[in-house]
């Protein structure tokens, strides 16, 4: 359930468009820069990368990374070390409550949204699951049957204790472990964001490896043309493509991070219900929206429902939208991006 956006053949690519719109700029509105300040650096396991176009602020790419290792430090399950605070919720469960900063608790408090609103099949207690399997990491490996059936009763996200008041998350029963890994890029996305603006920079793109945020128009003046890759192919090869603004591409797919065990392959994506992965129609999904956080939330949640189940479920959220490949090379788009979205590659065909 862990997104590791490095891996992911599903990435999203960025093409930034090159002219201008040929109207002179007020004299108020911020310089643009066609070659942009720039920092990468990696974290969390994967490329992180933030963008600012804005003449004279550079300076904030420091500040935005500053917040990014913060959270970071905050967040992330350290088996070893345990210094985080969501190692310490996990340390004290069935013990007693752990306080919390505003931050992750807030992080917790959207995770437990997405666990109603899906009924568990994203649930942020997954974290024992998680571990057996261990995709993506060097001692992956497909657990026994019976290791699968001793840890399926520990994920209930029912049994997360959260008080707004005191600010603290009690796991009520031994051996439950939190995991946010499907949430916390998103979430820290949008804190980066919030940095940016309260920066004055009005024109960036932010990259947590593959939860991509593009902040206000390319230098053009124009949206930013986003490409959704082919999940099928090698890295460049292209599906279609969208403009947007001010706008998340979360993006997700089977092919991300997978572990391959006598012939047959098993991705990352588990279903908390049998401890196996999601076995479906879908091979990738790009979720759009104004949050970073629901696109995590979103992306992961829909490969238990299915095509078809998930145009239906997205549907519901306002502001959203997605754009899911078949295993079969075929597109499906929700409503909102009927008329803006392009097929650009005749190996695949608009599903109906």
């Amino acid at each position: 359930m862990k997104k590791n956006k490095l891996l992911s053949v599903f990435l999203v690519i960025l093409v930034i468009l090159s002219g201008c719109t040929g109207q002179e700029k007020d004299e108020k509105e911020p310089e643009l820069l066609t070659s942009p300040y720039k920092k990468t650096e990696f974290l969390m396991g994967t490329v992180v990368t933030v963008k600012i176009y804005d003449e004279g602020k550079e300076d904030v790419l420091e500040t935005a990374f500053d917040r990014i290792k913060y959270l970071a430090a905050h967040i992330t399950v350290n088996e070893i070390e345990k210094q985080s605070e969501v190692d310490e919720i996990n340390r004290k469960a069935g013990v007693e409550p752990a306080k919390v900063s505003k931050d992750i608790y807030e992080l917790i408090e959207a995770g437990e949204a997405y666990s109603v609103d899906t009924k568990g099949s994203f649930d942020i207690t997954i974290g024992p699951l998680t571990n057996l399997w261990h995709i993506g990491f060097p001692d992956a490996r497909k657990p026994e049957q019976s290791e699968i059936d001793a840890v399926l009763p520990l994920i209930n996200y029912e049994q997360v204790e959260l008080n707004k008041k005191e600010q603290t998350v009690f796991l009520k029963n031994p051996g439950m472990q939190l995991d946010l890994g499907a949430i916390a890029k998103g979430f820290i996305t949008d804190e980066v964001v919030e940095v940016l603006k309260e920066n004055d920079v009005t024109t960036a793109i932010v990259d947590l490896g593959g939860n991509i945020y593009v902040l206000g128009n390319n230098p053009s003046g124009r949206d930013w043309t986003v490409g959704i890759q082919d999940p099928l192919s090698a890295r460049g090869e292209t599906v279609g493509k969208i403009t947007e603004k001010n706008k998340s591409i979360v993006t997700s797919g089977i092919y991300e991070r997978y572990l391959e065990v006598d012939g047959k392959t098993y991705h990352h994506l588990l279903n908390p219900d049998d401890g196996y992965p999601f076995n479906n129609d879908i091979a990738g999904v790009s979720i759009v929206s104004e949050k970073s956080v629901d696109g995590d939330g979103l992306s992961t949640s829909l490969f238990s429902k299915g095509i078809q189940g998930g145009l239906e479920f997205v549907e519901q959220y306002e502001g959203v939208e997605a754009i899911f490949i078949s295993t079969d090379n075929k597109v499906y788009i929700t409503s909102g991006l009927k008329g803006s979205f392009e097929l650009t590659n005749d190996e695949f065909e608009m599903g109906k």
